[in-house]
């Protein structure tokens, strides 16, 4: 119930933000007259904002149309928002663009690469040191006096992945476990595993643990990963395909460009999740690159956010 009605309170929040003026509007010929573009505020909303603000300068200069960020506290409200053209583009987690693509409407256009390639990163099950876990066989033999934690339901490293594989295993999270829960972010998943009010947690190495490690927040120590999953594809930045399209080519070609025209705008963003911008750019993308996720979440019987 709680999970619901903050739901709620975001896709009310967002709706009443962008609703004013008929900002998402298109004229004639599809243009927006402010392009609109949501975001997950992530753990440090603040952070967030201060990051994204030189972007959306950047973008705006490029284009030549104002550009605004709006940001929510969780995916669903994102992935409403966009179905209701209550935005233009939204920055997606890889399950929450195949949640997205569920219905037409929407073109993924890049996503972050190093090197030339599509960057990808690992869900991790982790747990506390005190709990005297050390493998995935001693989860499995204790379950029923554990408890778990997810991070956010359209979280892919914190929710879809680790679930698909605890199935895979024959631990059912919503039956297996003492208690299940979504603890509503990476870090409080983590930070609720620390601090041992959780036993069990599912969440993101690279872009979660490691980012709480530099950040001094918790200490490598803290965290026993207890499995690692497949390299997963990185988010996808999509946008509504009804908009003009040689606006939707440009505003793909300014993210391409983004590192080589304004490093300063582009580093800041990315530095709050990978330490090393200068090997990153964003790089085209395509739908059919989240295929295995889709498959992934298909073969979850009774997936609960699945809209």
């Amino acid at each position: 119930m709680k999970a619901f009605i903050v739901l709620v309170l975001s896709i009310c929040t967002l709706a009443i933000v962008c609703g004013c003026k008929n900002k998402a509007d298109l004229d004639a010929n599809g243009v927006p007259g402010k392009l609109l573009i949501g975001s997950y505020g992530g753990d440090n909303p603040a952070q967030t904002h201060a990051a994204l603000d030189p972007f959306a300068k950047y973008l705006s200069k490029k284009l030549g149309v104002e550009v605004e960020f709006f940001y929510t506290t969780d995916y669903p409200a994102l992935i409403e928002a966009m179905r209701s053209k209550k935005i233009h583009m939204a920055h997606l987690t890889p399950y929450a663009y195949v949640l997205a693509t569920q219905k037409p409407g929407l073109i993924p256009l890049v996503t972050l690469g190093i090197k030339g390639r599509p960057s990808v990163y690992h869900s991790i099950i982790f747990t506390n040191k005190k709990t005297g876990l050390k493998t995935m066989a001693d989860v499995k033999a204790r379950a029923k006096d554990l408890t778990l934690c997810f991070a956010d339901p359209a979280s892919t490293s914190g929710h879809l992945i680790p679930r698909g594989y605890l199935n895979s295993i024959g631990l059912d999270p919503d039956k297996a476990f003492k208690e299940t829960i979504f603890a509503g972010s990476h870090a409080a998943a983590i930070l609720s595993v620390k601090s041992e009010k959780v036993d069990v947690g599912c969440s993101t190495s690279e872009l979660a643990l490691e980012k709480l490690i530099r950040e001094g927040i918790i200490k490598r120590e803290d965290i026993v990963t207890l499995w690692t999953s497949p390299p997963i594809i990185n988010d996808a930045i999509a946008i509504r395909d009804d908009l003009n399209k040689d606006f939707i080519k440009k505003v793909q070609q300014a993210y391409l460009d983004a590192n080589k025209d304004d490093f300063d705008a582009f580093s800041k963003y990315v530095l709050l999740y990978w330490p090393n911008p200068r090997v990153m750019a964003y790089v085209p993308v395509q739908d059919s690159m989240y295929n295995q996720l889709r498959k992934i979440a298909g073969s979850i019987k009774d997936l609960k956010f699945n809209k």
